[in-house]
């Protein structure tokens, strides 16, 4: 089964608009005919997964125990834990199993793994190899905006998601 990264808040409270964004997301990527595959916990992780799972979709959760020892365990849509030792592997997981991404509001994590997954792209971009593609949520854009070393180039290898509608066209552009 093809599988979608999809990164979010741990912090994404239950019957919060950012929750059910959250949800909405993970039904639409099993709706799409993708599994997911997420950092595995609470907040945007499990609307994620509750979405998916709701949908019919298989949900993979990359945990790390070692990081999180107060969690217990996975959210309880997860079919597939996976636990990562370290922070670093944790993420190189997320990203070496999906055909692409996507990354909700979320914090320094979540910034974190988006700045993995787009670096990825942009190396692979940059030596003519295709990429996975990656789908931001809109609100990332003002802090992503040309700066420094951000070329506007480097900005349009991100797909810019500022509806649900822009989500499922993302969805139906992964590879097959």
């Amino acid at each position: 089964m093809r599988l979608v990264a999809v990164f979010g808040s741990a912090r994404s409270a239950v019957h919060t608009p950012q929750y059910r964004e959250a949800y909405a997301w993970g039904r639409a990527v099993a709706q799409a005919g993708f599994g997911v595959v997420t950092g595995g916990y609470n907040g945007s992780m499990e609307a994620v997964s509750h979405g998916a799972k709701e949908a019919g979709g298989l949900v993979v959760g990359v945990t790390a125990p070692p990081l999180f020892p107060t969690r217990k365990g996975p959210n309880a849509h997860v079919d597939l834990e996976i636990p990562a030792p370290t922070l670093l592997t944790r993420i190189e997981r997320l990203l070496d199993v999906a055909v692409g991404y996507l990354v909700l509001p979320g914090g320094v994590g979540t910034l974190t793994e988006l700045m993995a997954a787009w670096n990825v792209a942009m190396i692979a971009h940059m030596h003519g190899q295709p990429y996975r593609p990656v789908g931001v949520h809109a609100s990332w854009m003002e802090l992503l905006r040309p700066r420094l070393e951000i070329a506007p180039e480097h900005l349009e290898l991100l797909s810019v998601l500022e509806s649900l509608e822009d989500v499922e066209r993302f969805l139906g552009r992964l590879p097959g």
